[in-house]
């Protein structure tokens, strides 16, 4: 059934239950988007659905080039340039869905159909339009992700975060995820969770070093406890998430240990915690 979300806060994007804890992941997800690439590998690494799916070296549906470089168009420039010049333009409009979805090499063509952005009262809102969601293992992710890119242009457009509004055609839960659901429903821990505020300022540079960071760690050119990132706390986090990953991920947990007394921000120790207790 067709639904409206709304998040009056949209750093409340943070979503865990004690099954499942996801910021990693969504992370993860969001910096594959940043990247302005669909490389397969790249988010295989963090999500092993990926490695699943029938395509060898790119993800068709991948939102990065869409975003970015979508027939040569740098859509997420666009909009805060539109803005800038406008912040009342109605035309601020990225398009992820497209016509040759439908005659494309993959069957899983993106659910996303378009994000607009509103300056309105003084600040951005965002709007999400997706023809199809899954209510329990996609939602997460799209909500971190498009909060997230809300606060990216935020920032670029020197406004503050408004409401971020998430509208679905096809709203649905699989019976074999209801128990799951519910639990998470019942737990409640994410409504009272906020990320910390991304700094004022610019902050694609940022963005920028942490996705060199992220790539150095994935490949192996950087050991994530050689990790030393020059920028504002907020950032330094993000970049010891991914680092604390790999650790994880390579069995390292001594030194997952180690690596956590470095982030400034408490709220993710939690994640962390439910990583080594294997949650």
């Amino acid at each position: 059934a067709p639904v409206v979300l709304e998040l009056t806060n949209p750093l409340a994007r943070l979503s865990r239950s004690e099954a499942r804890g996801r910021v990693f992941s969504a992370l993860a997800e969001t910096l594959w988007y940043l990247s302005r690439s669909n490389d397969r590998d790249f988010i295989g690494y963090y999500i092993d659905y990926y490695k699943q799916r029938g395509e060898t070296t790119t993800v068709w549906g991948g939102y990065g080039n869409r975003l970015f470089d979508f027939d040569g168009v740098d859509q997420v420039n666009y909009v805060v340039t539109k803005l800038r010049s406008n912040p009342f333009s109605r035309q601020a409009v990225i398009q992820l869905f497209d016509h040759r979805d439908f005659a494309g090499p993959a069957d899983d063509v993106p659910c996303t159909c378009t994000l607009q952005f509103l300056v309105r009262s003084g600040a951005l809102q965002a709007i999400t339009y997706m023809r199809s969601n899954d209510a329990h293992l996609g939602l997460p992710h799209d909500i971190f992700a498009f909060t997230f890119l809300q606060e990216l242009v935020a920032r670029s457009v020197e406004v503050p975060v408004g409401r971020y509004v998430h509208v679905v055609g096809s709203f649905h839960l699989y019976e074999k995820d209801l128990g799951a659901a519910e639990q998470f429903l019942a737990e409640g821990w994410q409504a009272n969770t906020t990320m910390p505020e991304m700094p004022q300022g610019d902050p694609w540079g940022s963005v920028n070093a942490l996705l060199e960071i992220e790539n150095a760690i994935r490949t192996g050119e950087l050991d994530p406890m050689d990790l030393e990132f020059k920028g504002h706390d907020y950032w330094a986090d993000l970049a010891l998430l991914v680092a604390i990953f790999t650790l994880w991920k390579s069995g390292r947990y001594a030194e997952v240990e180690e690596l956590r007394t470095r982030l400034s921000s408490e709220i993710y120790q939690v994640y962390i915690g439910d990583k080594l207790t294997g949650s």
